[in-house]
């Protein structure tokens, strides 16, 4: 998604050379975005708060980022503080020589995730019965859904966010701690009609799925991960045997280690 922005920016002359890149990140766009950037030689300025995990703030940094930390109340997640990012984002791109990647409402993010709907295409030579994905920008979910439903597969989207802040099910917004997702606010990317459904999850069953993942399968994830896949397997049980039910391992476990997620 980050390449996809940036390449986009390029190609319609919008982002030159010389020209600062600006976004708000919880830290795994703001990462792949510092990353794209360093190899590209932009500077970029990511505007986070401490609400994200220290791992991601440092990995920013240490691409060249320049941060603006906005504070949260005590570590939560809010729609507040998201609106909070947003604005002083939209302050710096006031600047001459800027370029706002506006994750949010850029559609080059989707073209973007269309790569990662083709991966599974090419790797899976069978049916595909649901496919399960948090929703934070919804770039990822909509990008893969645009492919899956172009396929023979009939294949079901669901989308799966907090269930302590079930904004996209409900309406209601709520504090929460999966970073990445939950905004609780209207998505301009979400296309109502490239889902079938929304699940809200528990942040607890995400975790403990997320320590299971990796106990059990070696797979070393994060929060919102454990999430997805505790969405996964409640719709697998529901679907029952010889279907199959695809999510996605987001971001790797390395980020959350000082934080609570694997501590016992």
């Amino acid at each position: 998604m980050a390449l996809a922005m940036v390449e986009g920016a390029e190609e319609r002359g919008e982002l030159r050379p010389g020209m600062i890149v600006v976004e708000y990140s919880g830290g795994s766009t703001g990462s792949s975005l510092a990353f794209v950037c360093a190899v590209k030689g932009y500077r970029c300025k990511i505007v986070s708060s401490d609400a994200f995990a220290q791992a991601k703030l440092d990995t920013m940094r240490a691409f060249g980022a320049e941060l603006d930390i906005v504070p949260s109340d005590n570590g939560k997640i809010t729609a507040e503080l998201i609106k909070e990012m947003i604005r002083r984002t939209e302050l710096l791109a006031t600047h001459d020589e800027t370029f706002f990647t506006d994750q949010l409402n850029n559609h080059d993010i989707i073209r973007g995730f269309e790569k990662l709907g083709d991966e599974i295409l090419v790797q899976f030579d069978k049916p595909i019965d649901a496919f399960c994905g948090a929703v934070g920008t919804a770039g990822m979910l909509m990008g893969v859904s645009k492919v899956l439903r172009k396929s023979e597969y009939g294949t079901r989207i669901i989308a799966l966010e907090p269930a302590s802040s079930p904004f996209l099910s409900t309406g209601n917004k709520g504090a929460h701690r999966v970073e990445g997702i939950g905004l609780g606010f209207d998505l301009p990317l979400l296309d109502k009609d490239g889902y079938d459904e929304v699940r809200g999850i528990e942040e607890k069953d995400g975790r403990e799925v997320a320590c299971k993942m990796a106990r059990e399968e070696g797979i070393f994830a994060g929060t919102s991960s454990g999430l997805n896949m505790a969405g996964a397997l409640q719709v697998a049980q529901e679907l029952g045997e010889g279907k199959t039910v695809l999510t996605v391992a987001c971001d790797s476990g390395l980020k959350y280690l000082a934080g609570d997620l694997y501590v016992d």
